[in-house]
């Protein structure tokens, strides 16, 4: 009984300064709380970034990508993200060349998906994938990587299947 009476008195006693104090730890509780889904929502990044170029008949166009070489990266992958730079990108590595599929879910940017072998060539554009979508966008076909750009990006760089991607994950 002797501990309750304690908690009520210094609440009762605290008056005017410790309902501040209270409402200030609430405060940054909410805010430090806010920050940490911020991060976990936007801080949910791939393992690495680097230089990578797509060689077409219109170029080399050179892009920085963030390379997605775990698990976890894998399968967040871009998702969350309002915004990719022009020059941006994600390359997503697999150890083996295998049939692959992916999605939109929670990806709010419109996105061109690149299947490419193990060699660097280009074996599938998926162009404009619809956002937030749910529907499995295939591989066609064994692929060893896929890389995501901005939306519209294939077809301004003029990206067809049997061109190269240049990339140290593509080296003979």
């Amino acid at each position: 009984m002797t501990g309750g009476w304690r908690a009520r008195r210094f609440s009762e006693g605290a008056g005017v300064a410790g309902a501040r104090a209270a409402r200030g730890r609430v405060w940054v509780i909410a805010l430090t709380a806010l920050a940490l889904g911020l991060l976990a929502a936007n801080g949910a990044r791939a393992d690495e970034f680097d230089s990578l170029s797509i060689v077409t008949a219109s170029g080399v166009h050179a892009f920085k990508v963030e390379i997605a070489a775990s698990e976890a990266a894998r399968e967040t992958g871009l998702m969350h993200r309002r915004y990719l730079p022009a020059d941006r990108g994600m390359l997503f590595e697999f150890d083996r060349e295998a049939p692959v599929s992916f999605w939109m879910k929670n990806t709010y940017i419109p996105l061109d998906m690149i299947f490419i072998a193990r060699n660097g060539s280009v074996t599938r554009v998926a162009a404009d994938a619809e956002p937030l979508s749910e529907a499995l966008v295939p591989s066609g076909g064994p692929c060893a990587a896929v890389l995501e750009l901005n939306g519209g990006t294939a077809a301004r760089i003029e990206l067809k299947v049997g061109d190269k991607v240049r990339h140290r994950f593509f080296a003979p």
